[in-house]
């Protein structure tokens, strides 16, 4: 079942467009991370769910209204949609208890006795009860944004939204946060997370939004988008790649300055010093002693493109070498001292064609 619909959602600011064009539909107790690098407008999303923004284009309809009709009483679409902030926004003049209560008394009309009854249960789901009588700057971050989440549940929300819920906290402190949310989601309440923390998106989650050129990039199951992305920036900002390419157009080409290059690459990426070894030993055997030699030859292979990954989550790196001219697998002559070099120094090599030669090498510490 359908709880929220965006269609052709467009965010414009005089400067930057970070929403383009947004299409999805999100189902009853569905728990969506959604990820993406820094700028790619997740935080807009939400806002714009809620209209805390006013979405330049496009429709937003939750459970059946839709919100960014004018004539929409937005305040009481907010009644069914929390949110919680990085930035915890409680009120420092109230107590803890008193900010639970303050939305459902002053907006619900709840009676003063059952706000208080419902607002101290919360206060024990977050492990908080004890610190109830007690005022926000006597908390740590990570109580504040537990008091934040109580608060949003505090008004029966079909669905809430988190804004990056942990990104002001102390590391000590993540792990607190993320578990009142993990309960959450395994009680069915429908949730978008905007967050960095990888691992928790991929535990937490039955969807995961990767954003990136104005939109959904990729959406997905956690195990697709982690393990499978089927699109390139997916898979670069997931697995945390670092690349360089190197573009050879001649047999001549400058092997000191790509030598040079590939171990500023290193440097730069902390890559261990004998991975680094290997890929610069890789590249001089395949590519200078192998490959050039048989472009030499038959005058048919170059230009060739080189890219060097390093991933930071697995510390793994890997050498792409794509080349033209007909099939040529420079592992077929297992005689040859490049080969046998090359077999050695990586822990999987393969060749592919397709109109061109792919060379892949895998190398691991």
């Amino acid at each position: 079942m359908s709880m929220i619909k965006i269609e052709h959602l467009r965010k414009e600011y005089p400067n930057v467009t970070p929403l383009k064009d947004v299409c999805v539909e999100i189902n009853k107790g569905d728990v969506i991370s959604v990820i993406g690098p820094s700028g790619t407008g997740k935080s807009t999303l939400l806002r714009c769910l809620n209209q805390l923004e006013e979405p330049t284009s496009g429709t937003v309809t939750i459970d059946g209204q839709v919100i960014t009709d004018p004539k929409c009483n937005i305040s009481l679409v907010r009644r069914k949609m929390g949110m919680v902030f990085q930035s915890f926004n409680l009120f420092s003049n109230l107590n803890i208890i008193e900010n639970v209560m303050s939305a459902p008394v002053n907006l619900l009309k709840t009676p003063k006795e059952q706000a208080y009854k419902e607002g101290m249960e919360l206060l024990k789901r977050v492990g908080l009860a004890e610190k109830a009588e007690n005022y926000p700057d006597e908390l740590s971050g990570g109580q504040k944004q537990r008091v934040a989440i109580a608060r949003a549940i505090a008004m029966h929300p079909e669905i809430i939204l988190f804004d990056e819920p942990t990104s002001a906290l102390d590391p000590t402190m993540v792990g607190e946060v993320l578990s009142v949310i993990r309960s959450l989601a395994k009680e069915g309440m429908t949730m978008m997370i905007v967050t960095h923390e990888m691992k928790f998106a991929r535990d937490v989650s039955n969807r995961v939004f990767y954003m990136d050129e104005g939109g959904i990039y990729e959406d997905g199951t956690p195990e697709q988008i982690f393990d499978n992305p089927t699109k390139e920036k997916t898979r670069i900002f997931i697995k945390r790649l670092k690349l360089l390419t190197l573009e050879i157009t001649s047999e001549n080409f400058d092997f000191i300055g790509s030598i040079s290059q590939i171990e500023q690459f290193g440097r730069d990426n902390m890559i261990a010093p004998k991975m680094l070894r290997n890929l610069e030993l890789a590249f001089e055997e395949l590519l200078t002693q192998n490959i050039l030699s048989e472009s030499k030859r038959s005058g048919e292979l170059l230009p060739a493109s080189v890219t060097i990954e390093h991933s930071e989550t697995d510390d793994t790196a890997s050498m792409s070498i794509t080349y033209g001219g007909p099939s040529y697998d420079p592992f077929v002559n297992e005689d040859d001292l490049s080969v046998t070099i090359v077999r050695k120094l990586a822990a999987e090599v393969s060749h592919s064609y397709d109109g061109k030669n792919n060379v892949t090498l895998k190398f691991s510490r």
